[in-house]
């Protein structure tokens, strides 16, 4: 259950819904108008660039797709079960994700396609990294489910079923997290175009370090 995890989860869990809400508002703006951190509308872009037969846009497209699972794949390498355990390769994730935004901007500063591909490919690892744990469905980098796992629980209370607190606080900090980076990510873009990635790959770095000081400090303690 998601009582049993840490309250640092919590946290962490709104940080990194902040860091893609940041991401995917540049893509918006940046990546000529076009989402980054989630993928259902760039499937469907696909479709669309297909029925056109614009080979070269639909390349692009499916290479984003593409990036994005590998990126999950790269967090399933390391990440060989669904509980959450000290042991495991956070902070090297998390460090992989903050070089990965840091290569997007050089690349997409000096307009080379890939600056979407390694943004992609970073949403993917994070939101791989934090799937699924106690039986809460964490998604960071995209909100469908987040609302309707809160719709579905709202219905179930209705019906009288007992309703997990806790579980919706951390959805919430969820929603609240991806909006506010929305907001950050707009902000910055305007004034520093794709530097503006510059601050969610530094809250990547702050998080791997910050695990890495915790899982220590934890170890010492036993």
């Amino acid at each position: 259950m998601i009582s049993r995890l840490p309250r640092w989860v919590e946290y962490g869990a709104f940080i990194l819904a902040m860091i893609a809400g940041t991401v995917n508002a540049v893509g918006l703006l940046g990546f000529t108008h076009q989402a980054i951190s989630h993928l259902s509308g760039t499937a469907t872009l696909i479709g669309a660039s297909l029925s056109h037969v614009s080979l070269k846009e639909s390349f692009h497209l499916f290479a984003i797709l593409l990036s994005f699972m590998l990126g999950a794949a790269f967090s399933g390498f390391f990440l060989r079960n669904r509980t959450l355990k000290l042991s495991r390769h956070y902070d090297f994730l998390l460090f992989t994700e903050g070089c990965l935004l840091l290569l997007s901007i050089w690349l997409l500063r000096e307009n080379y396609a890939a600056g979407h591909y390694t943004a992609s490919a970073a949403c993917g690892l994070q939101n791989a990294l934090a799937t699924t744990y106690s039986g809460a469905i964490i998604r960071t980098t995209h909100m469908t489910g987040i609302f309707t796992d809160l719709g579905i629980m709202l219905g179930e209370r209705l019906r009288q079923k007992s309703f997990d607190k806790r579980k919706m606080i951390l959805f919430l900090l969820l929603i609240s997290g991806f909006i506010s980076g929305g907001v950050i990510g707009t902000s910055l873009f305007t004034y520093f175009g794709f530097n503006a990635l510059l601050v969610p790959a530094s809250l990547c770095f702050v998080l791997a370090l910050s695990y890495r000081v915790y899982r220590n400090k934890m170890k010492r303690r036993r």
